[in-house]
């Protein structure tokens, strides 16, 4: 499959050095990621404020390789949110843990998240922890408890849940009832048949029963909408460009009374801007994540793999003289 081609030389290094050395990749790649440096990327949020939209910045990079990386990677990120800070701008930030540390020594990672949280506690900022593999599921949801048992709260930290793993239903039933901050997504990896459903069609189901649950949760709770700053997001946020699962989302929340600012819409960059803003103007929290950085290959790779439309995109830009 093309799909499992492409995410395959997301994480193979002689593609990477072959695709990362051709200048129409970079370009093509630039539809998805801001620039380099934060300030492309806050450049790229006041223009999104402009439309009434919010954002979730992501200084790419992954699978750091030594313990000092992990640390640099960490530095970098509390530096991005003290730009944040700076510029005043309505924008929270997303991390990966195999970026500052996990997969390497489980208590550097720690360390790094607990100074990266700290930080966005002071700056009244907002970390949503992505979620990655399957083999990074269970620890990252350790890491997430032993941050709350430290006494960070959900004002703080987030985390994603991928629809596509059969054990997505029952880990949000464990956490949502706490309040927990959930960003739900389908899920861009290649995981084994024993772990994840293989058809679309499975993951769309299951999508809308976890996008049920979540809105059933938050009914019975406090109705939390998006901060005054647009920093920290409701409890439940969709993250989808599907149109269905949108659809759905939309009625099964105006059915059962659930008020729309407390139902964020979270898409990427660069793709749908149409509904990013056609949502805005209803009156729905939007928020689109804006990843920037030197590291933008792994992440342009997975992009291509989530929809074919983006493959021609990037072969029409490399035949253009």
């Amino acid at each position: 499959m093309l799909r499992n081609f492409l995410i395959y030389l997301s994480k193979a290094e002689w593609a990477r050095k072959l695709i990362t050395g051709w200048g129409v990749a970079r370009r093509a790649a630039s539809r998805f990621v801001a620039g380099d440096s934060v300030d492309d990327a806050i450049r790229v949020v006041r223009e999104l404020s402009a439309k009434g939209i919010n954002a979730t910045l992501d200084q790419l990079g992954e699978h750091t390789s030594t313990a000092e990386e992990a640390n640099a990677a960490a530095d970098a990120i509390v530096y991005d949110l003290q730009a944040i800070d700076r510029a005043g701008v309505r924008a929270n930030m997303s991390i990966k843990l195999t970026q500052i540390g996990m997969g390497l020594d489980e208590e550097t990672c720690r360390q790094n998240l607990t100074r990266i949280l700290e930080q966005a506690q002071k700056s009244g900022n907002f970390i949503r922890v992505d979620m990655e593999d399957t083999p990074y599921t269970d620890i990252t949801l350790t890491m997430y408890r032993s941050m709350l048992e430290r006494g960070f709260t959900s004002q703080q930290i987030g985390l994603v849940f991928q629809a596509y793993l059969f054990r997505a239903e029952a880990d949000l039933r464990e956490l949502f009832h706490a309040e927990a901050r959930i960003r739900l997504v389908k899920g861009a990896y290649n995981e084994p048949p024993d772990k994840a459903y293989l058809k679309k069609a499975d993951t769309d189901a299951n999508y809308d029963l976890l996008v049920k649950m979540m809105i059933d949760a938050v009914l019975a709770q406090e109705r939390i909408a998006v901060s005054v700053d647009g920093r920290t997001p409701p409890l439940i946020a969709v993250a989808s460009h599907d149109d269905k699962r949108i659809d759905f989302a939309k009625k099964y929340a105006e059915r059962k009374g659930l008020p729309k600012e407390a139902l964020e819409f979270q898409m990427l960059y660069g793709i749908r801007r149409d509904l990013q803003e056609a949502l805005a103007q209803e009156g729905y929290p939007v928020r689109v994540y804006v990843p920037f950085g030197a590291q933008w290959y792994p992440y342009f790779m997975r992009r291509l793999a989530e929809r074919p439309a983006n493959v021609w995109f990037f072969i029409s830009n490399f035949f253009r003289k």
